[in-house]
């Protein structure tokens, strides 16, 4: 056909850019349909002339639509092939394309969550915080960059895959190919998070379980020292060398959890928070309930 309608490049990448703002008028009845319809207006006003079609065009894409914001991108990108043949004249109709979009939306759903806010997100900010807490400014820097080269960089490349393979990539959705790439993206997710209960939960025992007058010489005799930075620099050399700062040892509850297990109770409460969550307790009430023991556990002198 010599006036064959076509999406051109510089339209999927209006669709994709629009695509960011998925979830910018989300709302309780049809979730992510404004944004969705948003997104789309670029190859409607391409693919379709008149006022009357345009507005149908529309009003098809208003319907219900929900899934993870990144992973929308191959489902958009099929809806821009499936629009583009019926405009071409192909006899495609409004329930053809809501079905494809509701069949994609819940597969891709599901492997939205363990790759980017269980695994991606995670692993990026563990290493900018990790580099941001030594006061290393390319922290915010590199999380700011490197997330959004792989978000923008998965939307571009999902949503042209799913243009070019058409109606055909739902064929590949509902395999078996996606259901292992979720269990594996949440079982790594899972293992990134658990590595990081012993850095980000903090448990601090505070009740004094022994308190030892220690041996003239096992600890620095501060009147000693000579003065200025001499004085520093000797106490630092003995404190290396194993002598006690003071001349008590204290041995705190916390000290013997540590020489057990460091962080034994940091990863005790993460596993009562699963549990409760398990129980299907609310994490507000979670939150509050570890607030108030917190409170009541300082003043008694427990943390």
């Amino acid at each position: 056909m010599a006036n064959k309608l076509k999406l051109t490049k510089k339209d999927r990448i209006s669709v994709w850019f629009r695509s960011f703002f998925l979830q910018g008028s989300w709302n309780y009845e049809r979730m992510q349909n404004g944004g969705w319809a948003y997104a789309l207006i670029p190859a409607i006003k391409k693919l379709y002339k008149t006022k009357e079609d345009r507005s149908a065009a529309l009003k098809r894409h208003l319907e219900f639509f929900n899934t993870h914001p990144y992973v929308a991108s191959p489902v958009i990108g099929v809806t821009l092939a499936l629009e583009e043949d019926r405009a071409n004249g192909l006899p495609i109709d409004d329930v053809t394309i809501q079905g494809v979009k509701v069949g994609m939306m819940g597969p891709l759903a599901g492997i939205g969550d363990p790759v980017f806010w269980f695994t991606v997100r995670p692993i990026l900010g563990a290493l900018a915080a990790s580099l941001a807490m030594s006061g290393n400014i390319l922290g915010p820097i590199i999380f700011f960059f490197a997330w959004n080269i792989i978000r923008m960089s998965f939307m571009w490349y999902t949503q042209e895959f799913g243009y070019k393979a058409g109606s055909h990539i739902t064929d590949d959705v509902s395999g078996g190919l996606l259901q292992d790439v979720t269990k594996g993206a949440s079982i790594l997710g899972m293992f990134i998070l658990g590595s990081l209960v012993n850095r980000w939960v903090t448990v601090i025992f505070t009740p004094t379980v022994s308190s030892v007058k220690l041996a003239a010489g096992a600890y620095i005799d501060w009147s000693k020292l000579p003065a200025g930075s001499n004085g520093i620099k000797e106490a630092l050399l003995q404190q290396t060398a194993g002598l006690s700062l003071t001349n008590v040892k204290v041995t705190t509850l916390q000290n013997n959890l540590d020489s057990l297990i460091p962080g034994l109770a940091g990863l005790a409460l993460t596993l009562l928070c699963m549990w409760l969550l398990k129980k299907k307790v609310s994490p507000i009430t979670i939150i509050f309930g570890l607030f108030a023991i917190g409170i009541i556990f300082h003043l008694i002198g427990l943390m």
